[in-house]
């Protein structure tokens, strides 16, 4: 598997479960940096609404921040969403294996006597 460990998994996907944060990533996938304004005017939410958003997507590691003088500016971490795609692959591999899966689940019907 990859560098990303069932952990590390967990908080990316929770993190990438809300449609805000999602649409965050599509603005950053679209411009190589962005600030939290140019963020705001793409979303029908308010400045602290993306503020917080921004700060899980950073906490989770799928994003990058850096100060430049009163703003801050966001990236995607490339690299982070490689790792995840590859963690998420050989996740999925496992789960769709048609021979691991064989004998799970099976119920036996019970006989009534």
């Amino acid at each position: 598997m990859s560098d990303f460990d069932d952990d590390k998994l967990a908080v990316c996907f929770k993190a990438l479960g809300h449609p805000a944060r999602l649409a965050i990533l599509r603005a950053l996938a679209d411009e190589e940096r962005c600030c939290c304004g140019d963020i705001v005017g793409r979303l029908p939410l308010a400045q602290s609404t993306v503020s917080q958003h921004l700060q899980i997507l950073r906490e989770a590691g799928l994003i990058r921040g850096k100060a430049e003088g009163r703003k801050s500016r966001y990236c995607l971490d490339r690299a982070a969403f490689l790792a995840l795609g590859e963690g998420t692959t050989a996740l999925l591999d496992m789960i769709v294996d048609p021979m691991a899966g064989m004998a799970c689940c099976k119920t036996e019907e019970k006989t009534s006597l």
